[in-house]
């Protein structure tokens, strides 16, 4: 019979965690990586490491560049992403009120989950704008710096808030807010007008407006109108705010569902914009 002791569960855990822990590292790190690199950041020393990527080589997690000295995710990562994806139904539910967000605004339409203390990138529908907001699908962002992720925060208790976050919150950018009782308070105003926005604390030049929906409670996904802020002036926000509280809404309520349901007209750029 085979045995199990409780040294070989111990390590086959410690094996799987740092097998976890690279592909995690090659995810965030935007491109191949040499080997000494992963060794360092990770703690693993070269011999182990090296046999960890031999093993998810051979498994198609990992690929390695003509010299095989730098690492990089393979296919099977993608796979096992797109699978995530093709099961998950908030992206097919919200696909359509996507679709329309973006082409009634021109504006980058954007859907995420919360995760822990951050937000990740479900799907997207981009703007034509040869000057737009673009991030990754799949990309991680600080809940606390983004407009999604402050409308997902808001619809916890700030009890709750504090057990998400990692205190003191990292800045993303010179812009970003991040003592606590500016967030506390921001919530607060988040909940009482139903939706959050943000101008260039997630990235520079880029500013947001979001809204939670109530696929779940709390909620876990809201969608967002992502746009540079020479774009998005106070009376766009103010119709890109309006216009995702109602599809929120519709979404809550069913009536997206209804043949014939249609969103208003969009007449173009406000007297706000420079682009008027």
């Amino acid at each position: 019979m085979f045995r199990v002791t409780a040294g070989d569960a111990h390590r086959a855990v410690k094996s799987a965690g740092r097998a976890l822990d690279v592909l995690e590292a090659l995810a965030a790190a935007g491109g191949p990586r040499p080997l000494g690199e992963l060794s360092r950041a990770l703690g693993i020393p070269k011999s182990s490491l090296h046999a960890l990527l031999r093993t998810l080589l051979a498994r198609g997690w990992v690929e390695t560049d003509d010299g095989g000295g730098r690492f990089a995710l393979g296919l099977r990562a993608l796979e096992v992403g797109a699978a995530y994806l093709g099961r998950d139904g908030a992206t097919g539910l919200l696909g359509g009120v996507l679709d329309r967000l973006a082409a009634r605004f021109a504006e980058t339409a954007q859907l995420f989950r919360l995760d822990g203390g951050s937000v990740v990138l479900l799907a997207r529908r981009e703007s034509p704008h040869a000057l737009r907001a673009y991030h990754p699908v799949g990309c991680r962002l600080p809940a606390h710096a983004t407009a999604a992720g402050r409308a997902l925060l808001a619809q916890r208790p700030d009890d709750a808030v504090d057990r998400l976050l990692s205190w003191p919150l990292p800045a993303r950018t010179a812009s970003t807010a991040t003592g606590p009782a500016w967030l506390r308070a921001e919530l607060a105003a988040v909940r009482e007008r139903g939706w959050a926005a943000e101008a260039q604390e997630c990235d520079p030049g880029l500013a947001a407006v979001a809204v939670a929906v109530p696929l779940r409670r709390p909620a876990t996904e809201a969608i967002a109108l992502c746009a540079p802020v020479a774009r998005l002036g106070p009376q766009t926000r103010a119709q890109m705010a309006a216009a995702l509280v109602e599809a929120a809404g519709r979404v809550g309520a069913g009536r997206w569902l209804l043949a014939g349901d249609s969103w208003p007209p969009f007449d173009g750029p406000n007297a706000d914009s420079p682009l008027a």
